[in-house]
């Protein structure tokens, strides 16, 4: 089967690589299935690595969001059964454990990420695939009702894998309701599915920090009632000024850099709060100072999209979100070069890869 390695900065290749299988022998556990991919797709934090910006210290897979078809299972897998359609979080998780059952599967005591070894449960697959090796299934993989969907529908489920579960985080851990401010600090797709999640939360007035038309245009159609270009002293004044000279309620940071991160701080009112879910690069920081100072409090972290999928299925389903807007292209696996590329160059918002 193909995978995608990343070699270096700039250096992404299909590889062919053998078939996954279910472990066997004395080490299998029976809780790991196959999934043949039906689509995956090239993550903005994959970029941190195509750049350079975290060092790739020997080639490996990558990829970690993906849905497809359940080809085979172990003998201990209870819930995911064979031609299940299903949906991938960005980790593994087992469902059982002390943090999975308060509903933190990512911090999932007995499990990792894509492709990367499993205690216990052998290796894992990375995403960018045909086919995949899931360990923990029953924990992990989430079944979507009545079998595989339309193809239209695919790319909003896949977002459930990582994007809109990672915006939905930032809203709530920014504590979004009803009547919210709202300014999102960042245009990609985790951005723009921040926008979806603080309108169906209940912001009343939602400000999208962009510099691009095409994706201002992508925020309005998510429920942006505002657009800002301008970033740092200039943008944060906007905002100040939009509302009553102290900013918004909220600000999302949806980036992980160290200018993101100071432009969420600073433009929140006094009081306000800041959702962070950027995945960090380029040394964000937290000024204690400024902290202090504005009573500005900050929560967030890494998303446990795992979690939230029961709740957002239904409403992509139905189409009363559209998260799936945010692939602007989308390439066949053998060209996630060209996928990687456009990404990094901004051409794509975010691309989706079909086997």
């Amino acid at each position: 089967m193909r995978t995608v390695y990343i070699h270096g900065e700039r250096d992404v290749r299909v590889t062919e690589v053998p078939d996954p299988e279910l472990l066997s022998g004395p080490e299998a556990t029976g809780r790991d299935a196959v999934v043949r991919v039906v689509a995956a797709c090239v993550c903005g934090s994959d970029l941190w690595g195509y750049r350079g910006v975290r060092a790739t210290d020997e080639p490996h897979g990558i990829g970690h969001e993906f849905v497809g078809v359940v080809e085979e299972v172990g003998g201990a897998v209870q819930t995911i059964k064979v031609g299940d359609f299903v949906i991938a979080p960005f980790y593994i998780c087992d469902g059982t454990c002390v943090n999975c059952r308060n509903g933190w599967t990512v911090h999932c005591l007995n499990g990792g990420f894509w492709g990367r070894p499993i205690d216990g449960e052998g290796p894992s697959d990375a995403a960018q695939s045909d086919r995949v090796r899931v360990p923990l299934a029953d924990g992990t993989l989430f079944a979507v009702p009545g079998g595989q969907p339309s193809d239209d529908l695919i790319p909003g489920l896949l977002t459930l894998s990582d994007v809109m579960g990672t915006g939905h985080h930032a809203a709530l851990s920014a504590g979004v309701r009803e009547g919210s401010t709202v300014a999102v600090v960042g245009d990609g797709a985790v951005g723009l599915c921040a926008v979806i999640a603080a309108k169906r939360l209940g912001a009343t007035r939602i400000v999208a920090m962009s510099r691009h038309a095409d994706r201002q245009e992508l925020a309005r159609t998510f429920g942006a009632t505002d657009i800002v270009a301008e970033r740092g002293d200039e943008g944060i004044a906007k905002l100040k000024e939009m509302f009553d000279g102290v900013g918004p309620d909220i600000v999302l940071e949806c980036v992980g850099t160290k200018e993101s991160m100071d432009q969420a701080l600073r433009s929140a009112r006094p009081g306000g709060q800041v959702g962070f879910v950027g995945v960090p690069a380029g040394g964000p920081e937290l000024p204690v100072g400024t902290m202090f100072g504005t009573n500005v409090g900050v929560r967030g972290g890494v998303a446990t999209v795992r979690d939230y999928i029961e709740e957002l299925l239904p409403e992509v389903l139905d189409g009363t979100i559209k998260p799936g807007l945010v692939f602007t292209a989308e390439m066949p696996l053998s060209e996630a070069a060209a996928a990687y590329a456009a990404m990094d160059e901004r051409r794509a918002v975010k691309v989706l890869l079909r086997p």
